[in-house]
């Protein structure tokens, strides 16, 4: 299997299946692919379907199976970014809600629940997030541009609300209030941060749809009601 990312801003994942191979994405995912490559839809059972309809996934997967060599494409829904990051045994990675695209390879996806109170309500990334471990290739979106750490162990990195893409099952999150009463009301940030502490990777995406969403809303006509 070969890829390739292109497209800058609103960037398409293309990968050549060589006969054999598959790849598998969440329903509606595929944007073109070469005659050749045939699709079956899976659901992987009633507890699957609801952790992935929970975590803002799609309940159905696709597999796509390359009968003869051929390209197949998927899309970016969002202006941003596609990231490739290889999975290893022991090595998985946990994503927010929503940035699934596509894997190919031996990975399994599970939900991963925030325990604590604290992070699911104000961490930005909610409750639930997705885990990915096993062996392969896991192809994310990211909003905005991607910008990918690697922390060594007991190193933070403090990020706004909404802003962390993914990170290594080996690192931990937490959250943090802004000091200062004249930083949480005026300083524009929030009255809280993510916390991340390795060691492992970190991803970053510099334009959360929630805060773009929130952006374009200001300038959205407001409706008046008369008397």
């Amino acid at each position: 299997m070969n890829y390739s990312i292109s497209g800058e801003s609103l960037p398409v994942l293309k990968v050549v299946l060589g006969q054999g191979e598959k790849i598998q994405c969440e329903a509606g995912a595929m944007s073109w692919m070469d005659e050749g490559i045939k699709m079956q839809t899976q659901a992987g059972g009633i507890g699957k379907m609801l952790s992935r309809a929970f975590t803002g996934e799609s309940m159905f997967l696709n597999e796509y199976v390359a009968e003869r060599s051929g390209e197949i494409a998927f899309a970016s829904k969002f202006p941003g970014s596609i990231r490739a990051i290889e999975i290893t045994e022991g090595h998985g990675l946990i994503v927010q809600k929503g940035s699934y695209l596509a894997t190919a390879g031996n990975i399994k996806s599970e939900v991963y629940f925030q325990k604590k109170l604290g992070k699911g309500l104000f961490g930005g990334e909610g409750f639930l997030m997705r885990k990915f471990t096993g062996s392969g290739i896991l192809f994310l979106e990211v909003d905005g541009s991607a910008h990918e750490y690697e922390l060594s162990a007991g190193q933070r990195k403090i990020v706004d609300t909404g802003n962390l893409a993914a990170m290594s099952e080996s690192c931990s999150m937490d959250i943090q209030a802004v000091e200062g009463v004249k930083n949480m009301l005026f300083g524009g940030e929030g009255i809280f941060n993510t916390v991340v502490t390795g060691p492992g990777k970190v991803v970053l995406q510099s334009m959360p749809i929630s805060s773009t969403a929130m952006k374009l809303y200001q300038f959205m006509p407001q409706s008046s009601s008369g008397n």
